[in-house]
């Protein structure tokens, strides 16, 4: 089980990450731009009304589509459906469903698909990844 303190946690180990004020969710500066690659999830509970945030649920970013298909592939307990995503790089975590080691390979790929080449080169460097 996993929560937004969890996730505050692996974020303060990437470069450059910074988490935002006005609800839950990181970015990396990237070309002089803040991207996004962690949000907390806005649901649609009735469809003639505003999604409501569901800080439950962790929109994360993937490097593309192929990805994100063979990461859900085998259906994952802590994977939330939202047609709104349908086409778009990114999944859904439920937190409470997730365990810390995947969530932490998922927030990292989150990030390194928006960080800069030097942040990455970074990272890898303090942790010895190829």
């Amino acid at each position: 089980m996993a929560t937004q303190d969890d996730v505050r946690l692996i974020c303060s180990k990437l470069p450059g990450a910074s988490e935002g004020e006005e609800r839950f969710g990181f970015s990396v500066e990237s070309k002089g731009k803040p991207k996004g690659f962690l949000w907390s999830w806005a649901e649609k509970v009735h469809p003639k009304k505003a999604r409501i945030v569901n800080d439950e649920v962790i929109a994360v970013v993937v490097p593309n589509l192929t990805a994100k298909e063979l990461i859900l592939e085998p259906r994952p307990r802590w994977s939330v459906e939202d047609p709104h995503y349908n086409g778009y790089p990114a999944v859904l975590v439920l937190l409470s469903e997730i365990d810390l080691a995947e969530l932490e390979d998922l927030v990292v790929e989150g990030w390194r698909s928006k960080a800069s080449a030097a942040a990455v080169k970074q990272f890898d460097e303090v942790e010895g990844s190829p």
